[in-house]
């Protein structure tokens, strides 16, 4: 049964060691809480063992995300999501020296590492990507651009996703590692102040020269990679998801019974009420989804239950916020308020495969999930 206590009274955000986070004022930019993090040896907790080669570790993956949501801006908090769910494991690939500094580097939170995977085409036409990488007996030569990167004006490396053979086809695709600073690569500031905290930017390669040290795990499987990937970065945008809703609840919860109505408040008018509520069984549901698929992504990277959570996330959030942004009337327009949380938001239908193109993932797999929802002793 869905849990019937007002927000305020449900669990908070697990008790990660604020006390690395508690330092920081609200306003720290996600580079600032990657720092932070990493130096209390808190990022470690994301992964089974406390190693990105073995696996992301759900509850430590949610603990860590529910702990920085708590705190810090949307932005800040993608900043974060997108390197332990993504950009660390990859770059966990990497077998030579450069990519094991580069990742000792990032868990210390010494440095962020960029992934750079959109790019100048539809971001989630990856098989359409114009970045190429050319090999040579002597080295690689990098040549493109990539829009909308988190992490990008901030990162001490780059995760480029790039083409070595012309074609649509899976295996034609491979990572490069590049250092920030490299003669040919450009750094430039996305022109939104909604992600400014996640050091997001655009990126331009023109003729980059690499060792062939700088590619990352074996040529021509970079799709299957970012495909593994992806799907636990869809499962963190889940539990982030969760995370944000319950925030954003009993924070209106609160605005509602203090707001005064009459001879009662806000909180007195049954459609409020109605609504409000609507909004909790939304979250109550996702949270179950969460429980429920987080081990399928974790430990099998299943691309249809990841594909799934992606669609539940979007869709809650956006139900969450619009609702919300609307019990919350004018003061939700303040800086800083519900309305400009609600266009940040907007990303967890975008970012990381639109609303649109994971439901394909799912209705690709109709026949399987119709099969999941069959209940033991089932008439056929």
């Amino acid at each position: 049964m869905p849990d019937t206590r007002h927000p305020e009274d449900l669990p908070g955000p697990p008790a990660t060691d604020c006390a690395a986070l508690a330092a920081l004022p609200p306003t720290a930019t996600g580079a600032e809480v990657w720092r932070a993090l990493g130096g209390a040896g808190l990022l470690t907790r994301a992964y089974r063992g406390g190693d990105p080669r073995t696996g992301p570790d759900p509850d430590g993956l949610a603990d860590l995300l529910g702990a920085v949501d708590a705190r810090f801006s949307l932005a800040a908090t993608l900043s974060v999501s997108v390197q332990l769910a993504t950009a660390l494991p990859l770059l966990a690939v990497g077998r030579e020296r450069r990519a094991h500094h580069a990742l000792d580097r990032a868990l210390a939170g010494r440095a962020t590492v960029a992934l750079a995977a959109t790019d100048v085409t539809a971001g989630t036409d990856l098989t359409a990507l114009r970045t190429r990488v050319t090999l040579d007996d002597d080295g690689l030569t990098l040549t493109g651009e990539k829009n909308w990167i988190a992490n990008t004006t901030t990162a001490a490396h780059f995760l480029v996703l790039a083409r070595h053979r012309p074609g649509r086809h899976f295996t034609h695709f491979t990572w490069v590692l590049v250092p920030a600073g490299t003669p040919g690569v450009t750094v430039r500031p996305a022109d939104s102040t909604l992600f400014a905290d996640a050091g997001t930017g655009h990126l331009a390669f023109d003729g980059v020269r690499l060792g062939r040290d700088h590619i990352l795990g074996r040529t021509g499987f970079g799709l299957p990679l970012f495909a593994r990937h992806i799907a636990t970065e869809r499962l963190a945008g889940a539990q982030w998801a969760v995370a944000l809703c319950r925030r954003v609840l009993a924070d209106t919860h609160r605005h509602l019974t203090r707001r005064a109505h009459g001879d009662g408040t806000l909180w007195d008018l049954d459609a409020v009420r109605q609504r409000f509520a609507s909004c909790l069984v939304r979250a109550s549901e996702l949270r179950a989804l969460v429980a429920d698929l987080s081990d399928a992504v974790a430990f099998r990277y299943d691309a249809t239950a990841a594909a799934t959570l992606k669609a539940a996330a979007g869709a809650t959030v956006h139900h969450v916020l619009d609702t919300c942004g609307r019990l919350w009337g004018a003061a939700g327009f303040t800086t800083g308020g519900i309305q400009e949380l609600r266009a940040q938001a907007a990303l967890f239908g975008i970012g990381g495969g639109a609303t649109e193109v994971v439901l394909g993932t799912v209705a690709d797999a109709a026949e399987s999930v119709l099969a999941a929802l069959a209940r033991p002793g089932t008439l056929p």
